[in-house]
C-alpha cells in the first residue's frame, strides 16, 4: 500500500470521546487527564462545531500557572464552558482524504488533530499521533495501515 492509497479512514481512531459545547472546561481536564487525551472533538446537537485542545485548557488554566493553586484552577475550569475556550472554526477531514493531504492540512492550519465528518457527523479522528505511528510501522517494515487495522480488530 503505498501514500497515495492510504486514507484516513485507515488510520483514524474510530472511537472517539467528545464533548457538548456547553460542558465545563473541568469536565474536559479530568476526561483529557485520565483518557491520556491531547485533543477532543467538540459537539453542539450532533454537529463537530470545535476541538478543545490540552493548549486550550493551559491558556484557560492562567491562574494556577501564577501560584494561585490547583484549587483556583479547578474554580476557573468549573466556571468556563468548553465553547469558550475551544478552537473554531473547525477543520475536518472525510474518510477518504489521503494521508498525504491531511498530514499538509494539519501542517498548514498549525493543528494536531482532524476530527473526521461523514454527513456532518463525527466518525472519528485522526492526530498527529496516528500519522507518526504509521510512518514508524513503514519504516521498520512494520504492519502499515491495513495490517494495524486488522491487528487492533483482533485486540478487541
Amino acid at each position: 500500500m503505498d501514500e497515495m492509497t492510504i486514507r484516513v479512514e485507515d488510520l483514524m481512531t474510530r472511537k472517539v470521546t467528545s464533548l457538548d459545547c456547553n460542558d465545563r472546561l473541568d469536565l474536559a481536564d479530568d476526561i483529557m487527564e485520565l483518557g491520556r487525551f491531547r485533543h477532543i472533538p467538540v459537539l453542539d446537537g450532533g454537529k463537530v462545531v470545535g476541538v478543545v485542545s490540552q493548549r486550550d485548557l493551559f491558556r484557560s488554566a492562567l491562574a494556577f500557572a501564577l501560584g494561585y493553586g490547583e484549587r483556583a484552577k479547578r474554580s476557573l475550569l468549573r466556571s468556563l464552558c468548553v465553547k469558550d475556550v475551544m478552537s473554531q472554526p473547525v477543520v475536518t477531514a472525510e474518510r477518504g482524504m489521503t494521508i498525504g493531504d491531511a498530514a499538509r492540512l494539519m501542517l498548514r492550519k498549525k493543528i494536531g488533530c482532524l476530527p473526521v465528518v461523514e454527513n456532518g457527523g463525527l466518525v472519528g479522528v485522526l492526530t498527529e499521533t496516528d500519522i507518526l505511528r504509521h510512518v514508524i510501522e513503514v519504516e521498520a517494515g512494520g504492519l502499515g495501515a491495513a495490517g494495524r487495522a486488522r491487528s487492533t480488530a483482533a485486540r478487541l
